[in-house]
């Protein structure tokens, strides 16, 4: 049983006609832009904002029609993966690197769905090492400051070569093992130079779709 593409195909229920949908990035997310474009395929009328270059090629692949950024004030309602959800629904996510086009297109949804398998349930953040994009320029000194507030950062290789975002920009992951405060943390660390954007995603969550390896699927709501 695929658990990841059961939960996803739960999340695209919510997609009505003549939305505007922001596609998440990564291998959950993957199967709700396969679904999407199912359904696309079968008449459903609506058009996509990706959150990553990788998420654009699928889309287009796919047939999904894309809406310019520039040109929305708006997404209806953004589907995505997340690497860790604690109980009250905040988040960590960037694992696939995406986590800056996805905050922004995550801040202007009506709706932020995220999907995901039981492994990432879980009570407190931190366990999963905190992705933060940084600017190329001088990110030895910004690693520094970063590991002043209590972690560890690790600057994000691939295939042994530094590992580029979409937005031309490097990736620190930072473990902390437990994050007690995230709203306060992902505010001191944007205050730093060198900092474009951190992956905690704090009160934008407003549904989350959990599926367990039994084929059962938990959904949690805002309150």
């Amino acid at each position: 049983m695929n658990i990841k593409k059961l939960v996803a195909h739960k999340a695209i229920e919510l997609v009505q006609e003549e939305m505007t949908v922001g596609l998440g990035t990564g291998s959950t997310a993957y199967w709700a832009i396969q679904n999407l474009g199912q359904r696309v395929r079968q008449g459903l009328n609506i058009k996509a904002v990706p959150t990553s270059i990788e998420s654009e090629r699928l889309a287009k692949k796919l047939g999904i029609p894309l809406a310019v950024l520039s040109e929305i004030n708006e997404v209806d309602i953004t589907i995505d993966g997340a690497d860790e959800i604690s109980h009250n629904l905040d988040l960590i996510k960037g694992g696939g690197g995406a986590l800056l086009r996805e905050k922004l297109v995550a801040s202007i949804s009506k709706q932020l769905v995220i999907i995901a398998d039981e492994t990432k349930w879980i009570r407190n953040l931190g366990a999963f090492p905190l992705p933060v994009e940084i600017v190329p320029f001088g990110w030895e000194i910004t690693q520094k400051q970063i590991a002043k507030l209590g972690c560890a950062p690790k600057l994000r290789l691939t295939e042994g070569k530094t590992f580029i975002t979409d937005n031309g920009n490097y990736i620190l992951d930072c473990k902390f093992n437990e994050i007690k405060s995230p709203k306060k943390l992902g505010i001191n660390l944007n205050l730093l130079p060198g900092v474009v954007e951190n992956g905690l995603f704090v009160d934008m969550a407003d549904i989350v779709y959990i599926a367990a390896n039994t084929g059962s699927v938990n959904v949690y709501k805002r309150e």
